[in-house]
């Protein structure tokens, strides 16, 4: 979108920054802190800084430390001060906050242990109290905070300061609402590890800093962001207290950006320069706001919705409505509109993304006679419960007797071990080896089952098991050469036509991210003719009718089939450990998914599909336009 004037920013009561991506956000966010490291130093005076945790923030502390090492950044004159941790928490504990700190950041630069300062988690109940005032104490001598970092909560909380926090809060222990609990459980590795309580900054306490930056990344935060620039003050939102801070800047990507009205909406608030793209969602959006389907609105319709100008483009509604409504249809893929016979190259980055992500183009795709083979690209075994391991190595132990398994060390030593080590882990700890790769085998035996009711075979499956995965916890490393040299070496091998990767960014752990980062780089680098990309999105979130360019029916049976191969996924199943902001199971989320788009499109006046998947095709790095195609190719039900 091609932005007329500033008149579009009109209902955003925050001044916001929008950058191309996750990394381009935390680089301006550590510029700015840099910055401000290096003017008090010249002043003779600390810097001091307000930081959070989460993996919202990773990207600004791994490029604070580059710039150290890399740039001689001198942390000697920071003081630090966090916003929060759970209560109770010991600091040597994975899940806290001071661990987080100390393996991101402090144990990198060059900061004085004594200017760093976390709330304690670990001090008596009946302290908490004095813990908090003595803290409030600490940030006033230090001079308050010069700058600070906030993330927001679905439930617009920052810091923990949970919906009913006043605009006058301090520094307290509180009860953490259910929904910051349940974004909390992957970390814990389900609810009930999770701290009931924790010790959190006030409001008030944040707002005396004097520069604020809130850092916002993916489609899941769209909403809560929108409500926090956009919205009434409220004290249920405390990411709304912002509005009245003069130092406040929101920095977010585009996914994050994409509920604002200049986004989402911009007619509504000034003028527009048009582009298709911007027609498409201006027809769509007035068709639901009119309740027509496209063919159906009438030109008075566009004038009493702000969509004077564009209608006026085309003299009247008619050529709009049906140039819109044929792009619509022209997405259409059916299996006989879908490749055949080509080499096709299926990354998902955990086991079970293929089949939750694209289940039924993937059968289709098999039944057309493509040479497929699918990737997954990391083993995805901290997705797997202890109680999966314990349930494996009972059935292991009976087949040891019944196949008379022989080994090197007896198979009941390793249990043995094995079963000790899970007794004696703590929620959310990082496994022994051996339970890393019991786990990991787990997820490959599963891929392989599910592969199998698509009508591939085990041969089809390699798994890379790349590096940046393999940290034995939530918290993964930055892609590396060599994550990119393995997926390098699988392309140069098959030397593909068509690549699938995952494109969504509200994966919780920022894994999908990361490995499409491998996957473009690895094409970038590859000598060959450019694939197609096919970029599909996981269990977090579905491509818009207009954003996706190929649309893939599914009958019912089709739908059915995907959800049975969801469900060889067993580990995965009833209870994933990492849910995301949706409760509900994979393939839940994935049947009202792919049941949506297809009533969407129904809605819009277009052919009644039971299901339909959704897809973004690019080539070297621009968009495949579909062909329009005329009515009569859309027969094929499925």
């Amino acid at each position: 979108m091609t932005v007329a004037d500033s008149g579009l920013r009109v209902r955003e009561r925050i001044p916001v920054q929008v950058f191309d991506d996750h990394d381009a956000v935390s680089a301006a966010v550590a510029r700015r802190i840099a910055e401000l490291i290096r003017a008090r130093s010249v002043e003779g005076r600390s810097a001091v800084l307000g930081l959070a945790t989460g993996s919202t923030p990773l990207g600004v502390y791994r490029e604070l430390v580059r710039m150290h090492r890399e740039e001689g950044l001198d942390f000697s004159n920071v003081v630090t001060f966090n916003l929060d941790e759970y209560f109770p928490m010991a600091p040597d504990r994975v899940q806290s906050y001071r661990h987080f700190m100390q393996k991101h950041l402090f144990d990198h630069v060059n900061v004085t242990p004594e200017s760093t300062h976390v709330p304690s988690g670990s001090i008596d109940r009946l302290d908490a109290e004095r813990h908090c005032a003595e803290y409030e104490e600490a940030i006033k001598a230090a001079g308050g905070i010069d700058f600070q970092i906030l993330g927001v909560g679905r439930s617009g909380h920052i810091g923990f300061n949970e919906p009913g926090s006043a605009r006058s809060s301090r520094t307290r222990l509180l009860h953490l609402d259910p929904v910051t609990r349940a974004d909390a459980a992957s970390d814990f590795f389900g609810d009930e590890g999770v701290p009931l309580e924790a010790i959190t900054m006030g409001v008030a306490t944040i707002l005396e800093a004097r520069e604020i930056a809130l850092i916002a990344i993916g489609e899941h935060k769209a909403g809560i962001i929108q409500r926090a620039v956009e919205g009434e003050v409220h004290q249920d939102v405390a990411a709304t207290f912002l509005q009245g801070h003069p130092g406040a800047t929101v920095y977010l990507d585009p996914a994050a950006a994409a509920a604002l009205t200049r986004v989402s909406t911009p007619w509504v608030v000034g003028e527009v320069s048009w582009t298709p793209a911007l027609e498409t969602n201006a027809v769509l959006w007035l068709s639901d706001q009119t309740g027509k389907p496209i063919l159906h609105l009438a030109t008075n319709d566009y004038r009493e919705h702000h969509l004077g100008s564009l209608v006026a483009r085309y003299g009247s509604a008619g050529p709009l409505n049906g140039r819109v409504f044929n792009d619509l249809i022209s997405k259409i893929r059916g299996r006989s509109k879908l490749p055949k016979g080509r080499r096709v190259l299926v990354f998902s980055p955990h086991p079970d993304d293929d089949v939750i992500s694209m289940g039924g183009a993937l059968r289709k795709l098999v039944e057309n006679g493509n040479a497929v083979t699918v990737a997954y690209q990391t083993s995805g075994n901290i997705a797997v419960f202890d109680h999966e391991v314990r349930r494996y190595l009972s059935f292991a132990r009976s087949a040891e007797g019944v196949l008379n398994l022989e080994g090197e060390r007896s198979f009941e030593e390793l249990a043995a071990r094995v079963e000790a080590s899970l007794g004696a882990k703590e929620p959310g700890a990082v496994d022994t080896r051996d339970v890393q790769e019991l786990k990991r085998l787990i997820r490959e035996t599963e891929a392989v089952a599910a592969l199998e009711a698509t009508g591939l075979g085990r041969e089809h499956a390699r798994f890379l098991d790349l590096p940046f995965y393999r940290t034995g916890g939530v918290e993964k490393n930055p892609i590396s050469d060599a994550d990119v040299e393995i997926v390098s070496a699988l392309v140069d091998e098959l030397r593909p036509e068509i690549v699938f990767a995952a494109g969504d960014l509200s994966d919780p752990h920022g894994t999908h991210r990361m490995c499409l980062q491998a996957v473009q780089r690895a094409l970038d680098i590859y000598d060959g003719p450019a694939p197609e990309l096919w970029l599909y999105r996981g269990a977090w979130q579905e491509w818009s009718v207009a954003e996706a360019t190929i649309l893939v029916p599914m009958s019912e049976a089709e739908l059915r089939s995907k959800v049975l191969a969801i469900f060889r996924h067993q580990s995965q199943k009833d209870v994933a450990p990492f849910p995301g902001p949706d409760p509900r199971e994979f393939w839940q989320r994935v049947e009202s998914r792919n049941r949506e788009t297809a009533e969407r499109l129904r809605r819009l006046g277009l052919p009644a599909y039971y299901a339909m998947e959704a897809y973004r095709t690019f080539v070297d790095g621009d968009e495949i336009v579909p062909q329009l195609m005329s009515t009569a190719d859309l027969s094929e039900p499925s």
